[in-house]
């Protein structure tokens, strides 16, 4: 079953008709059954689910490093693999939906870029190639399968890459700016320093944000930011 999950949950706010309770229930019971339709069906509508502008942490960590090779899993329709592209850096990136990888390849077209784009399970895919930068944005696996998969992603990380990762702490729950609503997908300090301890310079933090990307991502937000050097 695949269960490479990641970003919000349920529908914006001006659309709701059901409890938050109701809402958080129903959306845990698909996630955890069929995963892979919710983010189809999320990602099958015109509009882009979380905006075509890349991530902010995202854009600000890369412009401070060398172009070379990127990793970029769960990349749902290509926001940041897009703007990699156009600063210079080969891009691989994969993610579960198969249309999140259209509508990821239709923005790099608009942009004049070719981005290689894989539809793949997060516990199977195969990088390619090594790379320089290990960058997952809003991967939430949940905790039972967290620490194999970014183990795994790790792997792909060439010895002096580096990781730039921004995902919801705990103590977004309940703060209706988006994200899964149970702490087992969720991210504590503690947590994402025990995912990375194979970098050697790591820095991770917590952090309260105003988020603005898309439908599905807006309002104040506590996060969980990293970035390291293997």
């Amino acid at each position: 079953m695949a269960i490479l999950f990641r970003q919000m949950y349920g529908m914006p706010s001006i659309f709701a008709t059901e409890s938050v309770n109701e809402r958080r229930e129903t959306n845990e019971h698909t996630m955890e059954n069929n995963p892979t339709k919710i983010w189809n069906d999320r990602y099958s509508k015109t509009a882009y689910a979380y905006g075509t502008d890349p991530n902010e942490f995202f854009k600000a960590e890369l412009a401070k490093l060398e172009p070379a090779g990127a990793l970029l899993p769960a990349e749902g329709e290509g926001r940041n693999a897009v703007h990699a592209l156009k600063e210079g850096w080969n891009v691989v990136a994969f993610d579960q939906s198969e249309a999140a990888r259209d509508k990821a390849l239709k923005l790099a077209a608009e942009h004049g870029q070719q981005l290689e784009y894989a539809v793949a399970d997060a516990q199977e895919y195969l990088c390619p190639v090594m790379v320089d930068v290990l960058a997952p944005i809003y991967l939430h696996p949940p905790g039972a399968s967290r620490m194999e998969i970014y183990i795994r992603l790790s792997r792909f990380v060439a010895p002096g890459g580096h990781l730039i990762f921004e995902a919801f702490s705990e103590k977004n729950i309940g703060m209706g700016s988006g994200g899964p609503q149970g702490r087992s997908m969720c991210f504590t300090v503690e947590a994402v320093q025990q995912l990375f301890s194979d970098f050697g310079q790591l820095e991770v933090w917590e952090e309260k944000i105003t988020l603005n990307e898309g439908l599905y991502h807006n309002g104040e937000a506590w996060v969980i930011r990293a970035r390291g050097t293997k």
